[in-house]
């Protein structure tokens, strides 16, 4: 169990780490009658992208820090402390799993890295889940809302499934790595 968590753990380091620096948070909805689409619009936390014809591809970084919503400067925040904390949990998790020594006279023998990798696993998928699941819930309510215009209507990205993912396997390594 301590090898798959930490396999889980190394994977959704890996996947906080995209899921952050990925464009797709928020994509164009091409929910018109028109069938022929040219550009599609993404939307990440650090820069938007268009996409022509599948082709082309231009990005931009977003100009001032200081010009962005508040949502999204939480946001940024909130994934670059999870980056950090999964790279330390992950660390932790290696060395709790390299210095568990099972003796006669402690059988558990189980290092506190383990449970202190696990805690932070677990406060790591939670910090994913805020921006992710918060992103979605405004993308979603606006998508069904009638007063917003069709061109400004976005759909859910791959980064917010890679952030889900990410954040069920730290919760389930944190919940592993707890249970010893």
């Amino acid at each position: 169990l301590q090898i798959t968590g930490l396999i889980f753990g190394g994977v959704s380091m890996v996947g906080t780490l995209a899921a952050t620096i990925m464009p797709q948070w928020r994509v164009s909805a091409h929910i018109d009658s028109n069938i022929v689409v040219f550009e599609t619009t993404w939307e990440g936390l650090w820069m938007d992208c268009i996409s022509q014809l599948g082709i082309r591809l231009q990005c931009k970084f977003y100009d001032s820090v200081l010009a962005l919503p508040q949502p999204l400067e939480a946001f940024r925040a909130l994934m670059c402390i999870a980056v950090i904390l999964s790279i330390i949990s992950f660390l932790m998790a290696i060395v709790g799993v390299k210095y568990t020594h099972r003796t006669k006279e402690d059988p558990r023998g189980i290092s506190v890295f383990i449970l202190a990798a696990g805690v932070a696993f677990l406060l790591t998928g939670i910090l994913i889940l805020i921006p992710v699941s918060w992103t979605a819930g405004n993308i979603i309510h606006d998508f069904y809302d009638p007063e917003v215009p069709m061109p400004l209507k976005r759909e859910l990205g791959a980064a917010l499934y890679v952030g889900w993912v990410s954040a069920a396997l730290l919760i389930t390594a944190g919940a592993m790595y707890c249970s010893f």
